[in-house]
């Protein structure tokens, strides 16, 4: 096993790409993001220092079906697939929790359709950044308007004009890509029921 740090905006994997190895976040997150084929991507589950990506590298060769991209800045800790296998044919513990994050990922996937295709953009504003700042393991996220506007498969404009709504309401602050969440409450009051619904799932799940 091997220690790096990564820069944020950094494509990991594309669609298609093999996983040579199973990466486990210590920090930071990494966003797993559906591509179409105009090249349009909208971003389906994250992962941070609560989980893993490749994880099912550990059952037989596994191809990504999605683009994994680093959201924010992070280290993590990457094992050689043909390793983590080893591991895995001989630990049914091992094993088990492969498939079951696998269902968390799937979980998150699932909800966040619903989330994209029935909420209202702010909400999916608050829910996203709530996640964030939980994967960060802080109230203050570096992330560009661009980079927010591509994960929610929205125009930045729209984002500009909820970030602005936000912060004119106290609830964060918003300036050269730094987020700072300065009322969680509130944040968690804007947000869809949907933030809540994947933290249920993850913790019944895991």
């Amino acid at each position: 096993m091997t220690t790096t740090s990564l820069e944020q905006g950094l494509v990991l994997l594309e669609p298609g790409d093999e996983f040579d190895h199973v990466f486990f976040p210590h920090n930071g997150m990494l966003s797993l993001l559906a591509v179409l084929k105009d090249g349009k991507a909208i971003e389906t589950a994250t992962v941070g220092r609560e989980g893993v990506v490749g994880a099912m590298a550990g059952l037989g060769l596994y191809k990504s079906l999605v683009r994994v991209v680093v959201q924010m800045s992070m280290s993590l800790t990457k094992i050689p697939a043909s390793q983590f296998r080893k591991f895995a044919t001989s630990s049914d513990p091992i094993r088990n929790l492969c498939i079951q994050y696998n269902e968390v990922l799937l979980s998150q996937a699932r909800v966040t359709a619903a989330c994209n295709a029935l909420h209202v953009i702010e909400a999916r504003f608050c829910r996203w950044l709530l996640q964030s700042a939980d994967r960060a393991g802080s109230d203050t996220v570096n992330l560009t308007q661009e980079f927010l506007a591509e994960m929610l498969g929205v125009r930045r404009t729209s984002v500009t004009e909820v970030a602005t709504k936000m912060q004119n309401a106290g609830v964060i602050t918003y300036s050269r890509g730094v987020i700072k969440i300065l009322n969680r409450p509130a944040l968690e009051k804007a947000s869809c029921e949907c933030y809540q619904t994947l933290l249920d799932q993850s913790e019944a799940l895991l």
